[in-house]
């Protein structure tokens, strides 16, 4: 009877510990359907505004708007779900429930998979219509001819520089930028594979290969490296052959159906690239922005650079990059690009961009548009 009465005993924690844990999926069933319930109130409203907006002509996207509700989200939140999570999950609430609007077409630098693919998700969620594009120039002729809303284009590097087709695609182009997006580039070894032993060759774009390098010496020493025209046509390799392990993005490993071996691989962390997003329609103030221009000079004009930056020193507009380019066909003359804080219907801002235009040979102002926030866990 003892031994009995004590094997009950140790079975009641047991036992009460399920009662408990069914308890609590219960309840985290109910909250998931008041969670369906806010996101269905959300949709109506959000269609409400639709109508409002079709009566009065207005842009379904605003790239300031939807930075700003992130942002806030996070600053209010109180835990203890995840600051990082915020922007991943409330993305995907905005694309949803934008598409019930009008769904939006992005075209952007393919295949699929690359990272142009992965800045356009981030920038606009994942219900929108993807339109992979050959060339940087294909991007802009989309969004031109209205196969497209939007283009999202690499703009610069923190490691490589700036990204020239995209500047001069923007010199020739009428099309404004209307936003900015930050990301950070994390190189994945990705393959059918299950691990790494069974691997035999690493396919991948010359830069990915170089900025792993030390990586895969260590990890994968005498493994063959071949070069590849994108991450995208690596993923590709991989898929076809499970020897092959490719070098990419998550998103690539997600569609060409690759286990991700080991995430994370470049040698030098924190290596972003920043991309612009172009359209038809500038955007208004959203009270953070960065207004881009570009400006020629007379090639034979003593301190000319110097005249054409200062002033937006005495205006007081703080010039956050400036970059120089060749221009095509005159040899040792450039377009200066520059990027300031600020929109360009601020006083301060125009009036320097118009008294650096009258020193300048020629100037544009590529646009104004919100700019991109580093948020907690990330960046957008």
């Amino acid at each position: 009877m003892p031994r009995s009465r004590q094997s009950t005993d140790s079975e009641a924690p047991k036992q009460r510990s399920e009662r408990d844990l069914e308890a609590l999926r219960t309840a985290i069933d109910a909250v998931d359907q008041d969670l369906l319930e806010a996101l269905n109130r959300r949709a109506r409203l959000v269609q409400e505004v639709g109508a409002w907006k079709t009566q009065g002509d207005a842009p379904v996207y605003v790239a300031g708007r939807e930075r700003d509700l992130v942002a806030n989200l996070i600053e209010a939140n109180s835990g203890p779900f995840p600051n990082a999570g915020i922007p991943h999950v409330f993305r995907e609430v905005i694309s949803a429930t934008r598409s019930l609007e009008q769904v939006v077409r992005v075209a952007f630098l393919g295949p699929l998979g690359t990272f142009s693919h992965e800045a356009a998700l981030r920038q606009f969620g994942g219900l929108v219509e993807l339109v992979p594009v050959h060339t940087i120039s294909e991007v802009f002729e989309a969004t031109e001819r209205g196969r497209a809303d939007f283009g999202i284009v690499p703009i610069e590097n923190a490691a490589e520089g700036a990204v020239a087709a995209s500047l001069d695609a923007l010199v020739e182009s009428d099309l404004p930028i209307c936003a900015e997006v930050v990301l950070e580039i994390r190189h994945n070894l990705m393959s059918r594979a299950k691990n790494r032993n069974d691997i035999t060759s690493v396919v991948s774009h010359p830069q990915p290969l170089g900025q792993c390098a030390s990586w895969l010496a260590r990890n994968l020493p005498g493994i063959p490296q071949v070069e590849s025209a994108s991450t995208a046509a690596a993923a590709v390799k991989a898929s076809e052959d499970a020897s092959v392990a490719a070098i990419g993005s998550e998103v690539a490993a997600e569609v060409y159906g690759l286990r991700i071996l080991e995430a994370g691989i470049e040698d030098a962390r924190r290596n972003r690239t920043r991309f612009v997003v172009i359209g038809r329609e500038a955007p208004t103030a959203s009270g953070d922005d960065r207004t881009a221009a570009v400006f020629t000079i007379h090639r034979d004009q003593a301190g000319a650079l110097h005249q054409l930056l200062e002033p937006f020193s005495r205006h007081g507009v703080n010039l956050s990059s400036i970059q120089s380019r060749p221009i095509k066909g005159k040899a040792w003359e450039y377009l200066f690009f520059v990027d300031v804080e600020g929109h360009v219907d601020q006083a301060e801002v125009a009036a320097a961009l118009a008294d650096a235009g009258k020193i300048a040979h020629s100037g544009k102002v590529l646009g104004s548009f919100p700019r991109a926030r580093i948020e907690e866990g990330g960046v957008s």
